[in-house]
């Protein structure tokens, strides 16, 4: 998992309350696990104006042009800015995958779904909470300047605009650990090889029996 320190991006504003996991990704497109390729997409209902269905090329598919990813002046964003309850719905991974793929390296809201905010941490997103007064100020400045920044130090757990007003937000210590230094479950785990190394050698010279060959 790539780590997170400190992100200057464009950012993209979705002016939106109680984005579900199906918005964020439709149902069709979950038959895949490969985690990639799910960036094109990304809001499909909301983002073209046909019918999405797994393996289609969405390189010359109508595009919805009010459908602010569309606009111009938003491409290439790596901060999503958004309403209250981001992520609601069913539990599917997909989402933060597709989120990811897209380009998007942060999720900036009111409040989240529990199990979607879970999920970001574990694919690499880093999703920040600032209370709605906040983000009303941060939706005026995103669609007031064209090619508006924000840029965020997790470390410091700071949101820097442009004019150098700093942000803090909270974020829980063992997440922040993980992102920083880019450990998925996996990563967390195998930081335990050693001990891990000791315990199977261990439970081997004990009961060998146990790792005889199944016959």
């Amino acid at each position: 998992m790539q780590a997170f320190t400190v992100l200057t991006g464009l950012v993209a504003p979705l002016d939106r309350a109680n984005v579900d996991t199906d918005a964020i990704i439709p149902k069709q497109f979950l038959k895949s696990i490969s985690r990639l390729g799910f960036g094109p997409n990304l809001f499909d209902e909301w983002r073209y104006l046909d019918h999405g269905e797994p393996g289609m090329d969405c390189t010359n598919r109508p595009k919805n042009p009010d459908f602010v990813l569309n606009q111009a002046r938003y491409q290439g964003a790596e901060i999503l800015i958004t309403r209250q309850n981001f992520g609601c719905g069913s539990s599917r991974e997909h989402a933060p995958w597709a989120l990811l793929d897209y380009g998007f390296r942060c999720v900036i809201a009111p409040s989240f779904a529990d199990i979607f905010f879970n999920n970001c941490f574990k694919n690499g997103i880093l999703p920040i909470v600032l209370d709605n007064s906040v983000m009303d100020g941060l939706f005026a400045e995103t669609e007031a300047a064209e090619g508006y920044t924000l840029t965020v130090d997790l470390a410091a757990q700071i949101v820097t605009t442009p004019n150098g007003r700093s942000i803090h937000f909270e974020v829980d210590p063992a997440r922040k650990h993980t992102l920083l230094n880019g450990l998925d479950d996996i990563g967390q785990t195998l930081q335990q090889r050693d001990a891990i190394k000791a315990y199977e050698d261990r439970r081997r010279a004990e009961k060998p029996w146990l790792f005889g060959a199944v016959r």
